[in-house]
Formats: C-alpha cells, structure tokens, sequence
C-alpha cells in the first residue's frame, strides 16, 4: 500500500500534542512518512487558536514546537473553494474544502458530523482508531 493522502482534524492534532493514544500513535506514522499529510491555512488557523486555549495547559515552548513540527510534516494548502456541506459546524468544511483540492484519501476525525457523512467524493471520513486498524502493516499477507 502506498502513502495515503490524510487530513487529520484539529481535536485529532491537538490530543496529538498532549496525550498518549491513537492520535499520538497517527502523527507519529505521519513524522515517519508513512502518510502524507495536508492542512489547509485556514485549519492552521484554528489549530493555532484551539492550542492556547488556557485549559489545555500547554507551554510556550510545546506550542512552538508543535506548530514547528507540523509546517515541517505537512503540506499547506491555500485552499480556493468555499464549501456549505456541513451545516451544524460550518468551520468543519474547511476539511471537507482541502481534501477536495488536493484528492485526499482520508479525513480523520471522530466528530460527529464528519461522521455522519462517512465518505465526501473519493475522501473516506474515518476515526483515528479505525484509520490505523485499516492502514496496519500488520495485517501484510505473502
């Protein structure tokens, strides 16, 4: 199998940078390149807002490296499209806009209403546990 084209939403990220778990376990495969990962400018934007908020805890210093680290893993992608798919949660088309304009394999997330709708074009909506059950090398078969 070769590299899939993800889009990991901003909760997945965050529990990325602070707690050990599944989300931690996927940015770890994406630092080793085994998935090529897109954020769009406008979810960097919000990634950069969500990791100050003060009950997350976060240092100066883990915020810098964290952001440090993604722009150095992923693509950024200035998106041109405006999509009105998710009514409930309008801030989470900007996932839906990048995995159109770069043909994104998956979206991760386990968010309710990215959820629901389960695949978006050719993009698979996927939680993070259930992306690395279904990406695992260890299922390889001779």
């Amino acid at each position: 199998m070769g590299k899939k084209k993800i889009i990991i939403d901003t909760n997945n990220l965050i529990s990325a940078l602070g707690w050990e778990g599944p989300s931690k376990e996927l940015f770890r495969q994406v630092i080793e390149k085994e998935h090529e990962l897109f954020i769009s400018v406008k979810q960097l934007t919000e990634i950069r807002r969500v990791i100050d908020y003060p009950k997350l805890g976060f240092t100066n210093d883990q915020k810098a490296r964290f952001l440090e680290i993604i722009s150095s893993v992923a693509t950024i992608v200035e998106t041109k499209t405006n999509l009105d798919i998710i009514k409930e949660d309008p801030d989470d088309n900007f996932l839906l806009e990048c995995a159109s304009e770069v043909n994104a394999d998956y979206i991760i997330s386990g968010d309710g209403h990215m959820k629901k709708l389960g695949q978006f074009r050719n993009t698979k909506i996927i939680k993070v546990s259930d992306f690395l059950k279904e990406t695992s090398h260890s299922d390889f078969h001779f």
